[in-house]
């Protein structure tokens, strides 16, 4: 039986929502009105897919299309507000950056919302938990991943739905991620056993094998139809998907290199000092890490194996962001060193005067 989480009515959750939207669009509106679109690829493949030309795309990204489509539906009335206010904006490519923009902040928020009711499910205290998402939310790749033409914002939140729908039970969770984990990356496919595993709770295996034949049935046709308009050839996207693991003697070779080990802590930034703290002692770990379970462990490995076959250390290893956000607000909530931010039996926070 699962512990039941503080009760967070719509009221409160939307309090939650906008201080994640907050955290999110601030710090990366620079990032959207400044970016310099030649450094890099990536950016200007998801800019095409949104105007729909897939023809000359690169087969890794050609068909994570869901956050360019729904840019491209955001840029639409966009662009008739540019025709008036400055119209030699209106026909470029501003309508779909800012339509990337909005879209990418409202899922981050979304991740933030999610990150914040899976601590409290775990036993997080709401400050600490809110804490948690401010942690993860002010991350360097946050900015970078709302504030360009990108769709990682879509699967960091089908990773922070799978680890809430695994400890919430919640079958619609589940199917959500089902749905849409191999249209928002391919890579979803290192999702699937690990979510056989500890979502059968929330949605049993019939149930979850109808899902991925249905999420599997529509993400073939939808890539079916991207192969007729590039004119290009399944093939391609296998041998595409193979070529990843040529990645591995590269990633190995970098993340066990002072750069790369800088790369990994520039994820979470100074915020990564508290898990160590949190790693000091047997004592100390024994009050959180066994919180995170085989579920938590688990799925940081799968991120890992994200991390090998990208070549792309750091923004892969973002993903980990729901568990560390669960390692975050525990060691906070339950850590005595940290003791002096919980209340005190009137109500108050101790505050140390030395």
């Amino acid at each position: 039986m699962l512990p039941a989480a503080p009760s967070l009515r719509w009221p409160r959750w939307l309090l939650v929502y906008l201080l994640a939207l907050g955290l999110v669009a601030g710090p990366a509106y620079p990032m959207y009105l400044h970016y310099d679109f030649t450094h890099s690829r990536d950016t200007l493949s998801y800019l095409s897919l949104a105007r729909g030309e897939f023809g000359g795309v690169n087969v890794t990204r050609r068909y994570r299309v869901l956050v360019p489509a729904a840019a491209a539906a955001v840029a639409w009335p966009l662009e008739k507000v540019y025709a008036r206010i400055w119209p030699q904006r209106a026909t470029s490519e501003w309508p779909l950056r800012l339509g990337f923009y909005v879209v990418n902040c409202l899922l981050l928020a979304g991740v933030g919302l999610v990150l914040f009711r899976t601590c409290l499910l775990y036993g997080a205290s709401p400050a600490a938990a809110a804490l948690a998402v401010a942690a993860v939310l002010t991350s360097r790749w946050t900015v970078y991943t709302a504030g360009l033409p990108l769709v990682d914002s879509l699967y960091l939140l089908v990773v922070a739905l799978a680890f809430y729908g695994a400890r919430s039970g919640s079958a619609a969770a589940v199917g959500a991620v089902l749905l849409l984990g191999f249209p928002a990356k391919e890579s979803a496919l290192l999702l699937v056993p690990w979510l056989l595993w500890y979502g059968r709770h929330a949605l049993r295996w019939p149930w979850q094998l109808a899902g991925l034949a249905v999420g599997g049935a529509a993400t073939l046709a939808l890539r079916h139809w991207i192969d007729v308009q590039a004119g290009a050839t399944a093939i391609e996207s296998v041998s595409n998907a193979l070529g990843h693991f040529e990645n591995l003697t590269y990633s190995l070779r970098r993340l066990f290199s002072v750069k790369g080990i800088g790369e990994l802590f520039s994820i979470f930034g100074f915020f990564s000092l508290l898990i160590l703290a949190g790693l000091r002692t047997s004592a100390a770990r024994r009050n959180w890490l066994p919180a995170l379970g085989g579920a938590g462990g688990w799925l940081v490995v799968i991120v890992g194996a994200h991390m090998l076959l990208s070549g792309d250390l750091g923004r892969m290893g973002y993903l980990a962001a729901p568990v560390f956000a669960v390692a975050f607000s525990l060691i906070l909530t339950r850590d005595p060193l940290f003791g002096w931010l919980r209340p005190d039996a009137s109500g108050r926070t101790a505050i140390p005067t030395s």
